[in-house]
């Protein structure tokens, strides 16, 4: 796992142990930000169910002004820190519940990552209450990786925009509110 692009480009980050926590791959993680290129710049970035914090980190690489990361593991939020510091990226880290953590979140966001563990409902509950809230800026992206399984179209609401890519056994959904 590794920075792919901006100020810290290939710098290696920790690698979760086992496979509970499960970072998107670098394959992924390129497509993603290819896409987002343009939007990434003084961004306001939330990463929740953050995992390793490779998106969060690739984020602040590319010039996010603010990334915040949220997790509810105790060895993501470790796994966060150590490779926070091995760049050198100060940032808020906070081990919440996702819904904790949206209540509390403190404002909105150009950018929200969720990657939730595949076959939980929690990631489509987030998108709920992030839409519902209005935690998302004008233009803003809920950027939504789920297993590349039906469970990804189960995801598409009526009154959201969506742009689906799959990379491998997953799927990236990109979110945004359509225009009123």
């Amino acid at each position: 796992m590794r920075v792919i692009s901006g100020k810290y480009k290939g710098r290696k980050l920790f690698s979760p142990r086992g496979d509970e926590i499960r970072p998107t791959s670098d394959r992924a993680k390129e497509a993603v930000f290819d896409i987002l290129q343009w939007e990434i710049e003084g961004a306001r970035v939330l990463d929740l169910f953050a995992g390793s914090g490779s998106l969060g980190i690739e984020a602040a690489s590319r010039g996010a002004a603010e990334v915040i990361f949220s997790d509810i593991s105790g060895e993501s939020i470790s796994l966060i820190n150590q490779n926070l510091t091995k760049i050198g990226i100060k940032a808020q880290v906070f081990k919440r519940d996702y819904r904790h953590m949206l209540e509390m979140s403190g404002g909105r966001f150009d950018i929200i990552f969720i990657d939730p563990p595949y076959g939980s409902a929690a990631g489509k509950d987030a998108m709920n209450i992030i839409l519902e809230k209005g935690l998302l800026n004008e233009g803003g992206v809920i950027v939504f990786e789920t297993a590349r399984t039906k469970e990804a179209d189960l995801i598409f609401r009526t009154d959201i925009a969506t742009d689906k890519r799959d990379y491998g056994a997953a799927s990236v959904l990109f979110i945004r509110k359509k225009n009123a």
